[in-house]
This record gives C-alpha cells, sequence and structure tokens, in this order.
C-alpha cells in the first residue's frame, strides 16, 4: 500500500557532514540522485524540496 505524499511543507531538522542537491532522475521504472563516490556504503537521507503539482512527474495512484 503506498503512502499519500505530504500536500504541505514540513519542518524537519538533521544533523549531518556533508549535503549536495540534486535533480532526480529517471532510471527504467524508478528514479536516482546521483551523490559523491565517496558516500558509498554511508547511510543517506533525500528529502523532496518542490511541490508534486509541477507537472513534470507521473503518478502512480
Amino acid at each position: 500500500m503506498r503512502r499519500k505524499p505530504a500536500e504541505k511543507p514540513m519542518e524537519i531538522r538533521m544533523e549531518g557532514y556533508e549535503v549536495v542537491e540534486k535533480v532526480v532522475t529517471q532510471h527504467a521504472t524508478s528514479a536516482k540522485i546521483l551523490v559523491p563516490k565517496h558516500w558509498i556504503g554511508k547511510k543517506v537521507r533525500a528529502v523532496r524540496l518542490e511541490r508534486l503539482d509541477t507537472g513534470n512527474e507521473e503518478r502512480e495512484d
């Protein structure tokens, strides 16, 4: 069962060592974000910064 995406922004507080801002690209039937090679094997988090209704996404319901 898919969760409904958040419709309003939420405040998120995190501690970390490095941050990159990227654009997600299509990869087969999913999506991907490329991160620096030295992040391999490290725990990371991805946060969507834009609303979904921008008109350039394919939604699955």
